[in-house]
């Protein structure tokens, strides 16, 4: 396969225009919420030789990976073939056994300080308990062999970031994520059970364009991906304000789209980009299914449990006990009052009242049933 020595080159070879380069450029500039402004330095970056990547599997079930490839936008064919020079990848390479570790070692050799080192899966620490064992030697060692010569580290995936489901209790390997082992080099923390494609492929991108870390917040997660809550951009925040909750997956609020905060949504403490970006390219994410935020872009998400118990007070919002807020909506309350019209935009206010009268009376209904069998 021919291999380019950037982007530029790449669209050169193959007979594309100069117009055409520029459009993706343009599309690149947007996808890393980058300002039009920033076009030109995009566009420069472009014309620069392509990084070299290794991209190590340890403690996972390659679901990041399968993540990455459902890229749209980029694709992330043209992530791997034009964009980078992914040079070793244990799950993605055609090579395999002793030549393809040898390539691994001549790469590191060859590129010492200026490869991208990209970690999918958590670490077991200790070298002699032979958990996660990689070409004949513990992934440990390999991750700090190939972390020595890194530029920057990313790391994908909750599992590579916090530990996640391998470092879950009881943790039979003491499982830990690639910061608790890897101490002085920088890394990328893109958390996710899995990551969005295009959010693994825009941070990558990024590097990749301007050969520097994306802006991170203090846990090392990219701003641009990682910087609201879902709840901030969550199509149901709507009936939130409003006092609007399924109290059952199956009764008339949930079937209407109302809040699921009730039935343990961790939207208001989660901070990803599912409720601006959502999955599939754009087409839908688990709260649009009717299903809450289980929070697994958070630490320690799985030990967190249970996932259907909601949270004892709303994040960051300073509205205390969500079930005073849903009295003060019942009792006709001034907050509740007010939170109902300004979303009134956005609601249909005549057809969620009558819901909402519809659901207390079926509640009031059931007490009385329940009342009578007592």
């Amino acid at each position: 396969m021919e291999k380019y020595n950037s982007i530029w080159d790449m669209y050169q070879k193959k007979g594309i225009s100069r117009r055409s380069f520029i459009k993706t450029c343009t599309a690149m500039t947007a996808l890393l919420g980058l300002a039009p402004a920033m076009l030109p330095k995009v566009v420069e970056a472009a014309e620069k030789r392509l990084p070299v990547v290794i991209w190590l599997h340890g403690h996972e079930c390659t679901g990041c990976s399968e993540s990455f490839l459902r890229s749209t936008a980029p694709m992330a064919s043209d992530v791997i073939l034009n964009m980078i020079a992914l040079e070793y990848d244990d799950t993605l390479g055609a090579a395999s056994g002793e030549p393809f570790e040898h390539h691994l070692q001549e790469v590191m050799k060859n590129y010492k300080g200026k490869y991208i080192l990209a970690v999918e899966g958590a670490a077991p620490p200790d070298p002699k308990g032979g958990f996660c064992m990689v070409g004949g030697k513990p992934f440990v060692d390999q991750l700090k062999e190939a972390a020595e010569g890194a530029a920057a580290i990313i790391a994908y995936g909750t599992c590579a970031t916090w530990g996640g489901i391998q470092a879950a209790r009881p943790n039979p390997t003491q499982a830990v994520s690639v910061n608790e082992i890897i101490k002085n080099k920088p890394v990328i923390n893109v958390p996710g059970c899995p990551p969005i494609p295009e959010v693994m492929t825009g941070v990558i991108a990024h590097y990749a364009m301007f050969g520097n870390l994306p802006p991170l917040d203090n846990r090392n997660c990219p701003k641009q991906f990682f910087g609201n809550r879902i709840h901030d951009t969550c199509y149901r925040r709507p009936f939130f304000d409003a006092g609007m909750f399924a109290n059952d997956f199956n009764d008339a609020g949930a079937k209407a789209g109302w809040c699921l905060y009730k039935l343990g949504c961790r939207g208001p403490e989660t901070y990803a980009s599912c409720g601006n970006m959502r999955w599939w390219n754009g087409l839908s994410y688990p709260i649009q299914s009717g299903h809450g935020c289980i929070g697994c872009t958070s630490k320690d998400f799985w030990d967190n449990d249970p996932f259907y118990q909601r949270l004892p007070e709303v994040a960051g919002l300073g509205l205390g006990n969500i079930d005073k807020i849903g009295a003060a909506v019942t009792g006709g309350l001034a907050i509740g009052i007010t939170a109902h019209l300004a979303t009134s935009a956005v609601q249909k206010k005549k057809r969620d009242h009558k819901e909402l009268e519809e659901i207390k009376r079926k509640e009031e209904e059931k007490e009385r049933e329940n009342r009578g069998k007592d």
